[in-house]
């Protein structure tokens, strides 16, 4: 396939990975039919600058194959070693955490609009159903490990508690934090503080 060809090497790479038009446009926030009519109508006629880099961060593409700027070197963050738990709770080690993990490579564009450089984000994978839908397992996070402050406004953050490492909706009262599961079949737990690693500020989900 031709990289000058960007149209076509979206569909191709759509076509492999599954998933169709209308679930990717969603992840872009976008219509359902967006990526459709780029790819099929020519309309538009280029993809978004943010559009491009998040559907190359996806596939793990340059973003030169999508119609963007040649080859761009990309930025390493920290992979944890452990799994996150959007169900019951994993057990984890304090230390694991926070060394010894595999670089993840991201566009430094994306972590541009994330507002976020290398040395202070973290990647891992979320495990359970406890956040759904708005997280689901396999799905692999984004953390800002510089946002930590838990406010009366809910946030979605990763945390150890009772040491367990979470992923959680986290909100701040009287009483204490509020661990908080978006899938109403786990109950909250409220906790005198918790150790929060850092703010989820970015999902990839494979789609099925």
């Amino acid at each position: 396939m031709e990289v000058s060809d960007p149209r076509a090497r979206l569909a191709t790479l759509i076509d492999a990975h599954g998933g169709g038009y209308a679930a990717l446009s969603r992840m872009l926030r976008r219509n359902d039919a967006y990526l459709q009519q780029y790819v099929r109508r020519g309309t538009p006629r280029v993809l978004a600058e943010r559009d491009r880099a998040l559907l190359a961060a996806y596939f793990r593409v340059d973003q030169s194959e999508l119609g963007g700027p040649s080859a761009t070197p990309m930025a390493a963050i920290r992979r944890l070693a452990v799994e996150a738990s959007a169900g019951p709770g994993a057990l984890t080690d304090t230390d694991e955490t926070r060394e010894g993990a595999r670089a993840m490579l991201l566009d430094p564009r994306l972590l541009a609009d994330l507002r976020l450089s290398p040395a202070d984000a973290s990647m891992l994978t979320a495990r359970g159903d406890s956040m759904l839908p708005t997280i689901s397992d396999g799905d692999t996070l984004v953390v800002d490990e510089r946002d930590r402050r838990v406010t009366a406004r809910a946030g979605i953050f990763v945390l150890r508690h009772e040491g367990v490492l979470l992923v959680k909706r986290l909100t701040s009262r009287e009483s204490g934090v509020v661990i908080a599961s978006d899938n109403p079949a786990y109950p909250d737990i409220t906790a005198p503080a918790v150790d929060v690693i850092g703010r989820v500020v970015w999902l990839s989900r494979a789609l099925r």
